[in-house]
């Protein structure tokens, strides 16, 4: 490398939106303590909702469980609903939802999108919004375990048919089939402003 010039920056912090329910099918619960491990061994910190329990807990019990870091963020009324993850890195407590999901989208160079409820959606759609907007364009990557995201990726492909959104919409993030692919998209280089 040419001296002075330094080597492009890559991912060390992803977010993690997924299921506070660990959903019918095993595989959701696999991939998401295989998203877990592989973030760890990438060195990659989870910041993610801060609960305990369902595919959001398993994540974050899995890079726990593979010496990772993991920074949860919760706000203080889902205490007894989610049940704050006490095992992680760091906690933080936020007074609402609008500040959490604030700290969420703002704190991590990347998302990644696990199967999950209306909760993870709102969030993929949230940031699908902002890099849009050109308010963000910090990676996105949907792992489809399962097929699980096969349903969603239609409903988006209807929008772009329909004329609701622009082409490029589908060219936002990625899809990927496992925890081993996702790392391969994190650790492209990162745009030049994220």
């Amino acid at each position: 490398m040419t001296a002075g010039r330094q080597a492009p920056e890559t991912v060390s912090s992803c977010a993690v939106f997924c299921g506070s329910r660990p959903g019918r099918l095993p595989a959701y619960t696999e991939a998401a303590r295989a998203v877990g491990t592989a973030l760890a061994e990438a060195g990659i910190t989870l910041i993610y909702g801060g609960g305990n329990c369902g595919l959001m807990g398993q994540v974050a019990d899995a890079v726990l469980a593979a010496g990772g870091t993991v920074k949860g963020i919760i706000p203080h009324f889902l205490h007894s609903r989610e049940g704050m993850h006490a095992g992680v890195t760091d906690l933080e407590v936020t007074a609402d939802m609008p500040s959490r999901k604030e700290r969420l989208f703002t704190l991590p160079q990347a998302y990644v999108i696990l199967p999950g409820g209306i909760g993870t959606l709102d969030e993929f759609a949230e940031v699908l919004v902002n890099h849009q907007l050109d308010q963000g364009r910090k990676p996105i990557c949907v792992v489809n375990a399962a097929g699980w995201a096969d349903p969603l990726l239609a409903c988006l492909e209807a929008m772009v048919e329909q004329g609701f959104a622009e082409p490029a919409l589908m060219e936002y993030f990625g899809v990927v089939a496992d925890a081993e692919a996702m790392i391969r998209y994190l650790k492209r280089p990162l745009p030049s402003a994220v």
